[in-house]
């Protein structure tokens, strides 16, 4: 059986993301914003000039949730704030090739900082979470909740399954940045 816009021939494909005759690409970027015009474009570029598979995505800076394809091929799927009328601020995806796309299972939006994708891959299943922690200068309720939300995530995925924790975790080690101001946020 096909999907729309799918020939047979991608049909038969394996949908395996992983493998262990392959090497698979899997990376993540903090883009600032997809709520610009033209914006996932060059990403999408960027993507396929690096080989990269699955691309996590911190700051997209979209409202909601969904999973649109693109007209490269490429499929995005998004958390945001709940709130369509919120400002857009945070939100976390991933990109997709189509072959990553054939091999996703589930995906679940928790929150603007915070979503989980499962994929087919030889052998075991992959997890994948991609977060947008808070960063020190957050308040501790905001903090608090983000890594609960996290710890929650990581108890709900199956313990068979290769977990992969990414994203932007705004994590600093120390507060002396002198001479590393260029480097250290």
């Amino acid at each position: 059986m096909t999907r729309a816009g799918e020939s047979l021939r991608e049909a038969r494909t394996p949908t395996n993301l992983l493998s262990t005759k392959a090497k698979t690409r899997i990376g993540t970027w903090n883009i600032r914003t997809l709520y610009e015009s033209g914006k996932w474009a060059q990403v999408a570029r960027e993507m396929r000039k690096y080989n990269i598979r699955v691309l996590g995505l911190c700051e997209t800076r979209w409202n909601g949730s969904g999973q649109p394809k693109l007209t490269s091929g490429e499929t995005i799927i998004y958390s945001g704030h709940e709130d369509l009328d919120h400002h857009h601020t945070q939100g976390v995806g991933m990109m997709l090739t189509p072959e990553a796309a054939r091999s996703l299972m589930a995906w679940e939006p928790v929150s603007s900082r915070l979503m989980s994708a499962r994929f087919n891959s030889k052998g075991r299943k992959l997890t994948i979470i991609q977060c947008y922690a808070p960063t020190n200068i957050a308040e501790e309720d905001a903090k608090e909740e983000f890594y609960s939300s996290l710890q929650s995530l990581l108890d709900r995925t199956p313990s068979r399954d290769l977990k992969i924790v990414m994203g932007d975790l705004n994590a600093k080690v120390g507060d002396n940045n002198k001479d590393k101001e260029l480097i250290m946020g």
